[in-house]
């Protein structure tokens, strides 16, 4: 089962996923079964992790660049507070991850917003400038603060 493993992965999974609906637990590939579930579990975090970048990113567009602000910065930011509160209620295992998450995906929303601000990265605070509360506060709109 390994070696249809390592050539056809689509293939693979059907047979699993029948031996497992069969409850035949000797045609079950384990290792690579229990890998799979567990990167299924880490695509859940990454789209935790994706969504807070680009919120991040556009509030941060949304505080510097006032004269920019528009209808599309404003759909994203609404769309992804929708869509990561969704997303953890249709996985509330992550909610303990939120923090250590959120605190994680600045860093990138940072570089994304200096790339699309066409700012050096350097103008932009190290630390986020956001709490977790106000960026999925729905009324939370941010003025523009003092240079980051």
């Amino acid at each position: 089962m390994n070696d249809l493993y390592d050539l056809d992965v689509y293939s693979w999974a059907m047979k699993q996923a029948d031996a497992l609906r069969r409850r035949s637990a000797n045609e079950v590939d384990w290792d690579n079964v229990a890998e799979e579930i567990e990167g299924v579990g880490k695509c859940q975090a990454a789209e935790l992790h994706s969504r807070y970048v680009v919120l991040l990113a556009h509030l941060l567009k949304w505080m510097l660049q006032p004269d920019l602000r528009g209808r599309s910065w404003e759909a994203s930011i609404r769309i992804q507070r929708l869509e990561l509160a969704r997303h953890l209620a249709e996985n509330p295992g992550l909610k303990p991850r939120r923090d250590e998450t959120f605190g994680g995906a600045y860093q990138s929303a940072r570089l994304v917003a200096s790339g699309e601000m066409d700012i050096a990265l350097e103008a932009l605070s190290e630390t986020n400038p956001f709490t977790l509360a106000e960026t999925m506060d729905d009324g939370f709109w941010p003025e523009r603060k003092a240079p980051l």
